[in-house]
């Protein structure tokens, strides 16, 4: 390890993950502790927690937990004092939270809506707004926003909120990138694609292919021209990126991981 995240703290929103294996969040929390950084690893299951810390292995004792739902202004300004009580300075900002949920404006129900609207896109912008003051007082920071290949494609299937969201969340980086450069603060996108992460096993197999697993596997990777899927580490491997020094002159913008599959026009 490089350990260019040396004396940094970084809070990492949806830190855990439904199931066993490399999510985004866990692969990116553990990516920063391996790197030298201490981290307020969120989540609104404490239990999905656990293999976090078990996987950064010696490096858990620089992740310190904490619950958070982060659509409350309140609780999310409770993270971010959390925070602040425990470390004294935010380095880094990675909002990782977020879902899907299937069907267009007919079949989608209004509550979904907003739903997806406060988990996807309210909870970036709460963030944001409780963890920007600390940064424009430390001159410096680096925030690195998780949005998916659905909010700049079509990807397969018919999800209005989930992409309308996501594109929410790629325009948000940029605008506040452009509001905040002059205090030193860059705001970057990930934007992942259809990735094999442990969401795919316990949620969206039973969405897409009534829970079959393997039918869902083929039809996705069948998009994808390198011809393999990635998974979390892959999503972690951009952020750290972004959100290391390595990328000083990096704003405004977005990295897709997805091998190639965006970049197709059937």
């Amino acid at each position: 390890m490089t350990g260019r995240f040396k004396d940094k703290v970084a809070i990492v929103t949806g830190a855990g993950c439904v199931g066993p294996g490399w999510g985004n969040g866990r692969a990116i929390t553990v990516g920063l502790v391996e790197e030298g950084a201490r981290v307020l690893a969120v989540d609104h299951e404490p239990d999905r927690l656990a293999e976090t810390l078990e996987r950064a292995g010696v490096a858990r004792s620089s992740i310190v937990t904490h619950v958070c739902d982060v659509t409350s202004s309140a609780a999310v300004a409770g993270m971010v004092k959390a925070c602040m009580n425990q470390f004294g300075r935010i380095d880094v900002l990675v909002n990782n939270v977020g879902g899907s949920a299937a069907g267009g404006p007919i079949e989608l129900s209004e509550e979904a809506w907003d739903m997806q609207i406060d988990v996807n896109l309210k909870s970036v912008f709460l963030a944001c707004k409780h963890v920007l003051p600390h940064m424009i007082a430390r001159k410096s920071g680096a925030i690195v926003n998780i949005a998916s290949a659905s909010g700049i494609r079509w990807s397969g299937s018919a999800q209005v909120a989930y992409a309308a969201t996501k594109a929410g969340v790629i325009q948000l980086s940029k605008v506040v990138a452009v509001q905040h450069a002059p205090h030193g603060i860059r705001v970057n996108t990930v934007v992942p694609g259809q990735l094999h992460t442990p969401m795919v096993e316990v949620r969206l197999a039973k969405q897409r292919t009534g829970g079959d697993v393997q039918a869902l596997l083929e039809s996705r990777q069948k998009r994808i021209p390198l011809g393999f899927m990635g998974d979390g580490r892959d999503t972690a491997a951009a952020v750290l990126f972004l959100a290391s020094d390595e990328a000083r002159f990096v704003t405004g913008t977005e990295i897709v991981v997805d091998g190639g599959m965006t970049a197709r026009c059937d």
